[in-house]
């Protein structure tokens, strides 16, 4: 079985094949336009998939050795995403599946972000995964392949969206989180108390209030300019610490809930080094087995929509041609797909 997996939700226009033999290929074209106003801005980006859409695709198929006439499948991101972006990737896939007779495939942007946890290694179930990305921070239990229990996310800011407005008032460019990353290496994670939200709930997340905690504090200081000149280092790590403090948290109450053995982190800020560091640590004191993505499948990329797909499409898991794009999960939940 070849599967060609197509990524186009937000501002990555991405492409994959995926066979028996493993991941082939996995071809990412960023959209550096976004910089300019310091987030995504969904026509441009929705335009930009719509030039370099095929491009991306036959540069995926050639670097994977596999010609379109012998894909088996195409699978696609469903959603969740901007719905202008989506429409690209979809009707695309549907035009490639017409065209060529083959089967297509409707993939959650969520459960991708999981499963790249398969691309190298095989996660026991069941297992608890962390998803933290730029829209979304969940807690699910998977116990049998696309056999999810949802238990927590976030109420308001996602932990990655909080990296990226944090990192606006601290003047850093878009987007933040891997800059604040890097400079929390260098910084003091105690620096500044900063606020860890709703420790007191189980499984829920909020960092809103981080961020307004950050605001404030620079307001508080005489020469704001001079003060993050000295100390954006600190601040970074006292940021990062927040964050991802409540994180790992999180997952010790799941572990603790759920029982399991096996733990997994998902989602673009599980590049994290002090995420990844704490719950290494949080692996060994508790006895559970640790998976991480590589760094390239950690952000957006179509290595895991198609290892998704492939998984999918074992199990017979295929969609028709009606098949519509969902711009959140909520979305998903009303049509049923």
């Amino acid at each position: 079985m070849k599967i060609l997996g197509i990524e186009s939700s937000c501002d990555e226009t991405a492409a994959a094949v995926y066979t028996d033999d493993g991941l082939q290929s996995n071809i990412i074209a960023s959209q550096a336009v976004h910089e300019q106003y310091g987030g995504v801005v969904p026509e441009l980006a929705s335009r930009a998939h719509h030039k370099t859409i095929w491009h991306t695709v036959q540069q995926a198929l050639d670097e994977g050795n596999t010609p379109l006439a012998q894909i088996d499948a195409v699978a696609v991101t469903q959603g969740p995403g901007l719905m202008g972006s989506l429409l690209v990737g979809l009707c695309f896939s549907k035009g490639l599946c017409l065209s060529r007779n083959i089967q297509l495939v409707g993939v959650n942007h969520m459960d991708a972000h999981i499963y790249a946890n398969f691309i190298d290694e095989q996660p026991e179930y069941p297992f608890v995964s962390l998803t933290v990305s730029g829209g979304h921070t969940q807690l699910v239990h998977v116990s049998a392949p696309f056999e999810h229990e949802l238990l927590g996310q976030t109420r308001d800011d996602a932990a990655g969206e909080a990296f990226d407005k944090i990192g606006k008032i601290l003047g850093l460019p878009y987007p933040a989180g891997p800059v604040i990353d890097e400079r929390s290496q260098y910084g003091d994670p105690n620096f500044h108390d900063f606020p860890q939200a709703m420790l007191d709930n189980d499984f829920e997340f909020s960092f809103s209030g981080l961020k307004t905690s950050v605001k404030y504090f620079l307001e508080d200081q005489d020469d704001q300019e001079q003060f993050l000149e000295d100390y954006l280092d600190d601040i970074c790590a006292s940021v990062s610490h927040a964050i991802t403090e409540v994180l790992v948290k999180k997952l010790r109450n799941a572990i603790e809930h759920t029982g399991v053995e096996t733990i997994a982190l998902a989602g673009g800020v599980s590049a994290n080094s002090m995420l990844r560091r704490k719950a290494n640590e949080l692996a060994s004191e508790t006895g559970c087995k640790l998976h991480i993505p590589k760094l390239a499948y950690c952000t957006d990329n179509a290595a895991m929509i198609a290892i998704t797909g492939y998984m999918m499409a074992q199990r017979n898991m295929f969609s028709d041609m009606k098949m519509k794009p969902f711009a959140n999960l909520k979305a998903l939940e009303r049509m049923n797909v």
